[in-house]
């Protein structure tokens, strides 16, 4: 099985734990995930099967869409609701204008820690594993960017945000910096993910909602349509000799994309052969095969 699945990932399960349970519902081993999410957060998690799980190198700069809540009065060891408090229950009453100019200051590229609960990783080992000992973690600071970042409403002590990011940056600490700008303290109380890349909310499916399906041999319908896979490269459909020439590692000329890098090509509408890169001129050669006798003898190697 070759596809891409949207999973609307439900709260208290991690991101592996979804992989896992697909891996189970669909009886297919090679499930691969875009983007962690933790356990506290919800939304959009983009799972690639079979081959297609190697498209996720062109996956790794996407940017992601959240919506959630900023809880001011007092800061945790984890950043979110999950975690221990590390500093007193202070009153935070604060305006929307306020909370507003203070996420100007988060706008941009900025420097930014990750969480000590984290999977950065400190001399190969997860952050969070040494968290969860009790070890000293201590993490390096790096840029990260925030395109958009709005508060919507705040009401007492907590403000409804909606942000959209590059990849590697954690609304996490977003929250525990602003907190400890106001000197109140501030965690991440809820997190959804609206967007990854392309894909969206309305194409998220429940778990429960693929189990069903996969039990009545329904489940086609749920997956995304391969042409919609990665917008920025342009598509062409392969004649019969092209679609020989690609399975068997040979170039083609296609002159209709003499402009583009990277081409998606296909068999008829729904079968994603391979990404081609340019060589020179018109002539492209296959980058990654997803199908064909090429692909299944790489796969043997």
């Amino acid at each position: 099985m070759n596809a891409v699945l949207i999973i609307d990932k439900p709260a208290g399960m991690t991101s592996h734990d979804v992989v896992n349970r697909v891996r189970r519902i669909l009886q297919e081993r090679s499930v691969g995930h875009l983007g962690t999410l933790d356990p506290l957060a919800t939304g959009v998690l983009p799972l690639l099967i079979g081959n297609l799980t190697r498209l996720a190198q062109f996956y790794t700069s996407s940017d992601k869409t959240y919506e959630g809540t900023i809880r001011f009065g007092f800061a945790t060891d984890t950043y979110d609701a999950e975690g221990k408090p590390t500093s007193p229950v202070q009153a935070a009453t604060l305006s929307l204008d306020q909370v507003r100019q203070l996420a100007t200051r988060f706008h941009g590229t900025i420097e930014q820690t990750p969480p000590p609960f984290s999977a950065k990783k400190i001399k190969g080992i997860p952050a969070y594993k040494l968290a969860r000992k009790h070890v000293e973690v201590s993490l390096k600071p790096g840029q990260v960017e925030i395109k958009e970042f709005d508060i919507s409403q705040v009401e007492n002590e907590r403000a409804r945000f909606r942000a959209r990011v590059a990849s590697g940056t954690y609304m996490r600490s977003v929250a525990h910096d602003m907190g400890q700008l106001l000197g109140c303290g501030a965690h991440l109380e809820s997190l959804r993910r609206t967007a990854v890349g392309e894909f969206e909310l309305s194409d998220a499916h429940t778990l429960e909602e693929l189990a069903t399906a996969f039990k009545t041999d329904q489940t086609a319908h749920l997956f995304i349509h391969p042409r919609r896979l990665l917008p920025q490269f342009p598509c062409v459909t392969a004649s019969e000799e092209m679609a020989a020439h690609i399975r068997t590692g040979r170039p083609v000329n296609l002159p209709e994309l003499s402009q583009a890098r990277l081409v998606k090509v296909f068999v008829g509408q729904r079968e994603l052969l391979a990404i081609a890169t340019r060589v020179a001129g018109t002539l492209f050669h296959a980058k990654l095969v997803l199908s064909g006798e090429q692909q299944r003898a790489q796969r043997r190697i």
